[in-house]
């Protein structure tokens, strides 16, 4: 809010705006003209322990994020990218993850912000006991639900609103694809709205990417999140989008192609 995070600058350069959403932070953030205020519970729940959410809970996240997209759309935004700010959100994302594409935990943990083995270890366990809770039958949203976290259904809200009203939609990092997934098993046709920024060194990032069948267009080994890594790709989405633009061989009066 202040202007002094990464995505701030990366922002700048982009041509973008930075809106922050508030779903889930511990205590409150003063008031400010880019601050959305839609709180659902100081922080998820323990998903090694119990589900992260309600469904309900759940459903308000989800609901957070796609007013958040609306809000930007409504300021002139004609393309959306998401990010995110949390602790322990590769955890959740490495749940999430792997409960909606069927991988093991070993598949999609990595280390975050550089956990050494025994983290790393610990990790894995909190996703298998996350997936353990996980039933037959249980809906996609049902499944978010048990694992969290509240930032992960609010990025799904905000792709969904954007696909809803027909824009092109950039993803960041594992975080943010987890919550992708989630709004495509909701919402299979949002795939063709889909670009891949990055691709992240978190294992389940690329495992999330095969699943939809996305190519990234960096791969710079970051590890930030905020939607860095979707903000950094937005210029060569430009320029894709402005080629159309470039004179025919007919049209430069060009004779001999070879």
């Amino acid at each position: 809010l202040r202007g002094g995070a990464a995505i701030n600058q990366f922002a700048q350069v982009a041509g973008c705006e930075v809106y922050v959403l508030d779903v889930g932070v511990k205590g409150e953030l003063p008031d400010h003209p880019r601050l959305l205020k839609a709180k659902v519970r100081e922080g998820s729940r323990n998903l090694a322990r119990e589900a992260a959410l309600t469904l309900e809970e759940a459903e308000r996240a989800l609901e957070a994020g796609r007013e958040a997209a609306q809000r930007a759309i409504a300021e002139g935004a004609t393309l959306l990218a998401a990010g995110d700010m949390g602790i322990g959100n590769t955890t959740a994302a490495a749940a999430l993850t792997a409960a909606l594409l069927g991988l093991p935990p070993e598949a999609v943990v990595g280390r975050g912000t550089g956990v050494g083995e025994e983290g790393l270890r610990r990790k894995r366990e909190a996703v298998a006991r996350a997936l353990g809770r996980l039933g037959p039958g249980m809906g996609p949203l049902e499944v978010a639900a048990q694992v969290g976290g509240l930032e992960l259904l609010a990025i799904a809200g905000v792709y969904l609103e954007g696909y809803a009203r027909g824009l092109p939609l950039v993803l960041d990092g594992f975080p943010v694809t987890s919550g992708a997934l989630l709004a495509w098993r909701l919402a299979p046709g949002i795939r063709d709205h889909l670009f891949a920024g990055h691709l992240s060194r978190e294992p389940g990032h690329r495992h999330a990417l095969e699943a939809l069948d996305l190519k990234p267009l960096l791969d710079l080994d970051l590890a930030l999140g905020e939607g860095t890594g979707a903000v950094l790709a937005m210029p060569l989405l430009r320029a894709a989008a402005r080629i159309l633009h470039m004179a025919t061989f007919e049209e430069a009066g060009v004779s001999d192609r070879l």
